[in-house]
């Protein structure tokens, strides 16, 4: 699967907590969650909050993971489907 890198300010965005929240409002996208995970371990936490969100992350990881096998199966269903005619 391929997803856009998007650069703002020599940063790729899936460094930028704060960017990737952004493009989650505007394009409801869900950062991958390598990247996700990248940006927990690059933010200083204190020990309980980053136990809190290692436990958040991985009911995140799983979740990530369904909701990719339930979109393969639909554009799977759709991609052998025919093309309606342009109207």
């Amino acid at each position: 699967m391929c997803f856009p890198l998007s650069r703002v300010g020599g940063h790729m965005y899936h460094y930028d907590p704060s960017l990737a929240l952004d493009e989650l409002r505007d394009d409801a996208v869900l950062p991958h969650p390598v990247h996700l995970r990248d940006m927990i371990l690059r933010t200083k936490l204190d020990a309980t909050l980053a136990l809190d969100l290692n436990r958040e992350f991985q009911d995140y990881l799983t979740r990530f993971g369904e909701m990719q096998k339930i979109a393969r199966t639909i554009l799977e269903q759709i991609a052998s489907g025919a093309r309606k005619a342009s109207a």
